[in-house]
């Protein structure tokens, strides 16, 4: 039975060796292809003497290395770090220093860009060159070509592994802060794998596109569902949203997941009848998908089924939403994933009412190992799940996510709000996706973000960044006057601000919030 990570390929290619598992450009990998290369990679790694547990960083854009790096760095018994692409230098300097990486796996271009901040990294002590242009060399560094470290000519053993044992360390996109690593067992991404794959009833003959980073974790996920029951990815680096409809429709792609500001935009295009026809499933992750597009892929996908879900990087996934369920209750996040609890609870850990709104705990198998070298932070996320027997010496340890959901009746939970997102304003508590949601229900705006901004008298002021729909012409007048019609005076902004284009992103595709909020700071100042 698969319990470690690179299981997943590696079971895939004993069962089907000569079916597809990556496709990527027009080129094509099957899955004994595929395996052959994560050994020979993790061969590679064990003879530039990897040791048990040390980090290996992958900063690369979607593409073959990186996926055979990934689950190579694991088969050798080593800690992958995805760093995403988008990243500058100094950023992926900060990881690399943070979780002490011993060897970087990256792309010529990328390295000459990277060399001058590399003399800050002092764990550090090998590089492998993927592509086929030579790169120059780099202090004292071990320079390591891809065929090279592919040779397979290492003689070490793997490292012995057990499914508790660290497999990857993901780093949070910073919405506070520095980013974080969360630490992830072998045990907690196979488990998210099988527990994703059996809801979206993923099978061998599935096409998923991979379409956000793989240092995101849902990102990630589209590997790890794929290769747990032998289906195939297609992996894009798209320029523009149009790219992600032409792949759907020339790959025959069956399953696609996103974040909110991607569907948006994908919601205003025109879907193909090739697309239409063989995409099997969409998802939505990393936010609220406003009701406004759900409605408008629905309309555009008619054969497609759409699944919710709400999850956070310390616990992977946490619950999701049946198509069945999406008419009647469109804006509920559903029920915990298979394997999972997830609990309402008041401040002191009891059960909340039918609701009731109070904070979301998840318990089980896919409760993340912490916060890298930052005992603090994890001392704050990372508490004994609630409701344990008294006399339990060692309890067992939940997330505490700090948002706020509720429960209804039938056990199906809503989200109302991060903590870190709440606007606190006249002594009043207001998710800023409340009032999006009333934004979004106008069809008049593409994007839109409701933030607290600091204000002499209110406390916080709301404010609202919008982008107008397909380029039309967007009246800030006519936004707050739908605003006062369909929310109570307290919750109607004190302020529109327009934007062209699209609102800014963070790394793994959501609307950068701290970014606006910064921005925004000193506007009601006197």
């Amino acid at each position: 039975m698969t319990e470690l990570i690179h299981d997943l390929p590696l079971g895939s290619a004993k069962r089907a060796p000569r079916r597809e598992a990556l496709i990527y450009q027009g080129q094509r990998l099957d899955y004994e292809g595929l395996a052959g290369r994560i050994r020979n990679f993790a061969s590679g790694l064990l003879s530039l003497e990897l040791g048990r547990a040390e980090r290996v960083a992958v900063y690369l854009e979607k593409r073959f290395e990186a996926v055979i790096a990934v689950f190579g760095a694991a088969a050798a018994g080593g800690v992958f770090v995805p760093v995403n692409p988008l990243l500058k230098p100094e950023q992926v300097a900060y990881i690399m220093r943070d979780c002490n990486v011993r060897v970087l796996v990256t792309s010529p271009e990328r390295l000459k860009l990277l060399a001058p901040a590399l003399g800050d990294c002092p764990d550090l002590r090998a590089v492998i060159v993927a592509g086929s242009a030579p790169a120059e060399r780099v202090g004292t560094l071990d320079m390591v070509t891809w065929d090279e470290a592919l040779s397979g000519r290492g003689k070490a053993q793997p490292h012995r592994v057990i499914d508790t044992d660290m497999a990857a360390i993901l780093y949070t996109s910073g919405s506070t802060g520095k980013p974080k690593g969360v630490v992830l067992s072998h045990r907690n991404m196979v488990a998210g794998a099988r527990s994703v794959s059996q809801y979206l009833e993923n099978r061998e003959d599935d096409r998923i596109l991979s379409a956000l980073p793989l240092s995101f974790d849902a990102g990630f996920s589209q590997l790890t569902t794929a290769f747990n029951v032998g289906a195939s990815v297609t992996l894009i680096n798209y320029l523009v949203p149009r790219d992600i409809v032409t792949a759907v429709a020339k790959e025959r792609i069956t399953g696609l997941t996103a974040v909110p500001p991607l569907w948006i935009q994908l919601a205003q295009l025109d879907w193909p009848q090739a697309a239409k026809d063989s995409l099997r499933y969409i998802a939505n992750t990393g936010g609220r998908m406003p009701k406004a597009t759900l409605d408008l892929l629905r309309a555009a996908l008619p054969k497609t089924l759409a699944f919710l879900m709400y999850g956070l990087t310390e616990s992977f996934r946490s619950t999701f939403l049946p198509p069945s369920e999406l008419d009647r209750r469109p804006d509920s996040i559903g029920k915990a994933i298979p394997n999972a609890e997830v609990l309402v609870v008041r401040e002191d850990g009891t059960p909340c009412s039918p609701g009731e709104p109070g904070e979301l705990v998840h318990r089980g198998a896919l409760v993340s190992l912490g916060y890298w070298n930052d005992p603090e932070k994890t001392a704050e996320r990372f508490k004994p799940a609630p409701g344990q027997p008294k006399g339990l010496v060692m309890p067992e340890i939940a997330v505490w996510s700090g948002d706020t959901v509720r429960r209804d009746e039938e056990g199906f939970l809503y989200f109302i709000s991060r903590r870190d997102e709440m606007i606190k304003t006249s002594g009043y508590r207001v998710s800023p996706t409340e009032v999006e949601e009333v934004l979004y229900a106008t069809g008049l705006v593409g994007e839109v973000a409701a933030l607290g901004v600091p204000h002499p008298v209110l406390g916080q002021a709301i404010v609202v960044v919008a982008t107008a729909r397909d380029g039309a012409r967007l009246d800030p007048e006519e936004l707050l006057a739908r605003c006062r019609s369909h929310l109570p005076a307290f919750m109607v902004p004190a302020r529109v601000d327009l934007r062209p284009g699209s609102l800014p992103r963070n790394p793994n595709g959501k609307i950068d919030r701290k970014l606006l909020a910064q921005e925004m700071q000193g506007l009601f100042e006197a």
